[in-house]
């Protein structure tokens, strides 16, 4: 199976056949090269997609992924972007292997084609040029030998005529002789001519039209092997990536597989964990002995008796009753006494050994210049050891500091740790005050509740109580009103410091007056004497309130 032979008169289409290849072999180059942006496309998509879901340095969210499910997260965000470079060099060989191998093979190719059509043009220029000649010479061979048959007729008339001089005779017998020499001379060419022709002709035919024919059939045959070879290399540039396109997915799976619920729930109760014992049981409390009230019955009717006039005057001041709740929900106080025990000693040993890092990074960095010092004054000519002697001295100071930072935060945290409770299994209660940083609310002291003389609880007397914890604190005119009575006593289980306003310190053991229970925010105000009273966390206290305020 040969063109040459086989297709010998088809040089026009094998033109046209040979040009449809190569347009073939560039819509391929094109197709490929358009996948090539697809996949950056996608592997830029897919990092952008990574990126925007990375949790942000030094931010809250950067803290939730201390959990094995959101750690899980972020291994597969970074697995996607594993993942998303896969596609990358997905298209980064496609472009090296296939578009630029076969962008190059194209242009080969069309000045192969080229040439090889050129040289077919000009063998069939050759022959054409060689059968004119041959036409020429058959027309100039045709053209004597009638010619010559009219001299030799012309000169048989002469001859035969009696009338013409012998002269003429001759000379017609010589010019017959003449065109009959003509006539051989151009049958010797014609013939000479021909058989030329038709070697040439063989040859054109059975030689060189082959041959070119068989060079092109050649290229075509290696353009179609070519077209097939990146076909493959198309799938094997995908296939070299799945072995690690399966580790990102595998690696997916696994971090999914690493999702530990028990100890995120350990994490949230290390998180949250205030330190605090649950309060106690209470104990029985024989109300048939004869009850003593702190408060007489008659200060509870003289107060009830300007009850509206303080009502105005305590829903106007309401306001300013705690400021110290703005005061919490501003800056952190430096050794984090807003917080619960033991959050505040988490945070004080992260304090702690951040410092500590940081005195040992300035360490490092003393001895890099004592030696550095040392060097220079066993070789002067590296340098002057006096130069370093400021940045030494520099170093010393950053040392010191950062010393008594850290034993100021230590002896926070020895504090800290001498007064957290024995731990246990048992749940821990957290305080109100503790609990999302929020103190009682001025809308707590407007339902405080007085007991009436037969045990019951009214708004009124709530409203009345809580004008006169006002009237002690921003106005004169009512010094005179009688304090809240009380409804209970409480003992310390703890030391408190109470160092915000409204707050009161006590010592452990040491028993108070309640005057206003726990309403739910975790606080109870508590009274020491008449000119001292406060809030302190409810798990700091034990309350032993009166037959009537249980009833209530």
């Amino acid at each position: 199976m040969s063109w040459g032979t086989e297709l010998w008169d088809q040089f026009d289409n094998l033109e046209k056949h040979t040009q449809w290849g190569i347009d073939i072999l560039e819509k391929y180059i094109k197709f490929v090269k358009e996948r090539t942006e697809i996949e950056l496309s996608y592997a830029k998509q897919l990092r952008n997609l990574s990126k925007k879901y990375q949790p942000k340095k030094n931010s809250k969210e950067e803290e939730e992924y201390r959990y094995t499910a959101c750690k899980a997260f972020l291994s597969t965000l970074n697995e996607t972007n594993d993942y998303a470079g896969q596609h990358e060099v997905i298209s980064e060989n496609m472009t090296s292997q296939i578009t630029v191998e076969l962008a190059r093979y194209v242009q080969e190719l069309k000045q192969e084609r080229k040439s090889h059509f050129h040289e077919g043009r000009k063998a069939q220029q050759h022959i054409e040029t060689c059968w004119k000649q041959l036409e020429s010479s058959k027309r100039r061979f045709e053209r004597d030998c009638k010619e010559a048959d009219r001299a030799q007729q012309y000169f048989e008339k002469m001859d035969a005529d009696i009338n013409v001089t012998k002269a003429d005779v001759e000379k017609a017998r010589q010019q017959a002789q003449i065109r009959h020499q003509m006539a051989e001379d151009s049958k010797a060419d014609y013939s000479s001519i021909l058989q030329k022709f038709n070697q040439q002709q063989r040859e054109y035919y059975h030689s060189h039209i082959p041959s070119i024919f068989q060079k092109i059939q050649e290229m075509e045959e290696r353009r179609i092997v070519r077209i097939g070879e990146s076909m493959k290399t198309y799938a094997e540039v995908d296939r070299q990536v799945i072995p690690i396109i399966g580790k990102c997915l595998d690696g997916i799976v696994k971090a999914a597989e690493s999702i530990d619920q028990k100890n995120d729930s350990q994490l949230v109760i290390e998180a949250y964990k205030s330190g605090f014992e649950p309060p106690g049981d209470f104990e029985f409390e024989d109300y048939t002995q004869p009850m003593k009230r702190t408060v007489s019955d008659n200060s509870l009717s003289n107060s009830r008796g300007d009850g509206k006039a303080e009502l105005k005057f305590g829903g106007k001041s309401k306001g300013k009753l705690w400021p110290f709740i703005k005061k919490n929900k501003g800056a952190t106080p430096e050794d984090f006494s807003n917080l619960p025990p033991e959050q505040r000693r988490k945070k004080l040993q992260l304090k702690v050994d951040e410092l500590n890092k940081e005195i040992q990074k300035e360490t490092d960095q003393r001895d890099a210049i004592t030696k550095m010092k040392d060097v220079y004054l066993k070789n002067p000519q590296m340098g002057d050891p006096a130069s370093l002697d400021h940045k030494l001295t520099e170093v010393n100071q950053n040392i010191e500091k950062l010393r008594l930072e850290a034993q100021k935060f230590e002896a926070w945290l020895a504090e800290v740790e001498g007064r957290l409770p024995a731990r246990g299994d048992q749940a821990r209660r957290q305080s109100g005050m503790y609990d999302g940083q929020t103190a009682p609310t001025v809308n707590n002291c407007a339902q405080d509740r007085e007991s009436s003389p037969d045990g019951s609880y009214t708004e009124e007397q709530s409203q009345e109580s809580e004008v006169k914890v006002l009237a002690t604190d921003f106005d004169d005119e009512f010094d005179d009103e009688e304090p809240l009575p009380a409804i209970g006593t409480c003992k310390a289980l703890y030391t408190f410091d109470g160092q915000n306003e409204g707050t009161i310190s006590v010592i452990e053991g040491e028993t108070l007056y309640v005057i206003e229970e726990d309403k739910g925010d975790g606080w109870t105000r508590i009274r020491r004497s008449e000119d001292e009273e406060g809030y302190v966390p409810t798990s700091y206290v034990e309350v032993y309130l009166d037959k009537n305020a249980k009833d209530s």
